[in-house]
């Protein structure tokens, strides 16, 4: 069972009900009728491409890995790297979601969980998934992430980044928007993150032609 920080109260982030207005509102597109976590979770030119450079990945281990998707979504890119781990979580912030999750994708070593990543403890694995989640949080909160990334041997992060070259980490308030409108992006290994790794590579640059920018998946060896 997850421990929430005692002091959460007194620290009233936005991200939950920005996230929760997202999908009752529908503002990432979709049918009103089900949830939709946007045109970066379903157009095959995007995904397709990411679930087999993660697939891969996964499928070179002798004993496959426990993944923690920390913002999982909709599902429909996860769901379709669960048959490659020992075990798959799929973490969000909004309890309607993971309800719904929980009962249209099963799975023996499959999990959902409803937290907040920025405060509540994380489940223990080997590889973190964070897939265009940052992009969507303030400084103050992705700090509180960088520093729980260490417990993990692995990160998988896909980021939606300005193309060239760009000033990175420029603050924002949580919500359904990017730095993008910033001309800013996410960078953990550059101030005020400063992520200390052993191992980068990059794995995808996909141009995201509806809004611009490039969606850039990372990996990094911890």
């Amino acid at each position: 069972m997850s421990r929430q920080n005692p002091n959460r109260s007194k620290k009233p982030w936005p991200t939950k009900d920005a996230m929760e207005q997202v999908y009752q509102k529908n503002l990432w597109g979709g049918e009103h009728a089900d949830f939709y976590s946007g045109t970066g979770s379903h157009h095959p030119e995007l995904v397709e491409p990411y679930v087999e450079a993660v697939a891969t990945f996964l499928r070179s281990f002798e004993e496959p890995p426990v993944v923690c998707d920390l913002g999982c979504g909709d599902f429909n890119v996860g769901k379709e790297l669960v048959k490659h781990t020992k075990k798959y979580v799929g973490v969000d912030i909004v309890p309607d979601l993971i309800e719904r999750n929980r009962e249209k994708f099963e799975a023996d070593h499959l999990e959902f969980r409803c937290l907040d990543i920025a405060e509540d403890e994380w489940p223990p694995g080997d590889c973190v998934i964070l897939r265009q989640v940052l992009q969507h949080l303030s400084n103050a909160e992705i700090q509180r992430i960088v520093c729980k990334l260490y417990d993990y041997k692995y990160i998988i992060l896909t980021e939606h980044l300005p193309e060239g070259d760009f000033e990175p980490n420029k603050d924002i308030i949580s919500g359904q928007g990017t730095r993008l409108k910033k001309g800013s992006g996410v960078d953990l290994l550059a101030p005020p993150f400063n992520l200390r790794v052993q191992k980068k590579e990059q794995w995808l640059a996909v141009p995201a032609v509806e809004w611009g920018g490039v969606l850039v998946t990372t990996f990094y060896r911890l």
